[in-house]
């Protein structure tokens, strides 16, 4: 999985599908799409030192592209030309293309959302076509996975892994990270 960072990304919704796809052994690349270098800093100022530079990303490298939200990260996104041929070449290629947050409005841009189930941030549902804008915690739609935030950032990486992994191994991780132990604690 390939996962596109510009300075203001969100770092829980960057970061937490990292850990939880390397977890599994899935290869994830972060990737830096600054005009220069490859640190890269978040809204909340943690630098995160990628793998590799935006020109440098293959599409047949990857089988998912990840877009995390965060502000200006998703606007850096969305005003940098590469990143968003990035996005309709994996289209193209019929990848797996996933954004949380605000990122779901750097896919819209690149044009690969339309008449596709989505979700995103609520502040910003008016900006989406209402016939395909869902309130679901995670939206998945054929090979587009869409989530609402931070804290939901742990659906959504069980959302990636499910589309990446046999079922055995999500349980397998939703195990080892206490994800039933917090469900069950967040009920009571």
């Amino acid at each position: 999985a390939l996962i596109l960072l510009a300075d203001g990304f969100e770092a829980v919704e960057a970061l937490t599908p990292a850990n939880f796809l390397r977890r599994a052994a899935i290869e994830i690349s972060l990737c830096s799409c600054q005009d220069e270098g490859i640190v890269v800093a978040s809204s909340t100022n943690i630098r995160v030192e990628c793998d590799l530079r935006l020109e440098q990303a293959e599409v047949e490298s990857y089988d998912m592209l990840i877009v995390p939200g965060g502000d200006p990260g998703y606007k850096n996104l969305m005003n940098n030309a590469g990143v968003l041929e990035l996005i309709r070449d994996f289209e193209a290629a019929g990848k797996w293309l996933a954004a949380i947050c605000a990122a779901p409005l750097v896919l819209k841009e690149a044009g690969v959302l339309e008449g596709r189930r989505h979700t995103s941030y609520p502040d910003l549902r008016d900006k989406f076509d209402p016939e395909f804008y869902s309130e679901d915690l995670v939206v998945c739609d054929g090979r587009l996975i869409t989530s609402r935030g931070p804290v939901p950032a742990v659906e959504f990486s069980f959302a990636l892994l499910a589309a990446l992994m046999p079922e055995r191994v999500v349980e397998l991780l939703k195990d080892k990270t206490l994800y039933d132990l917090t469900l069950d604690w967040y009920r009571h």
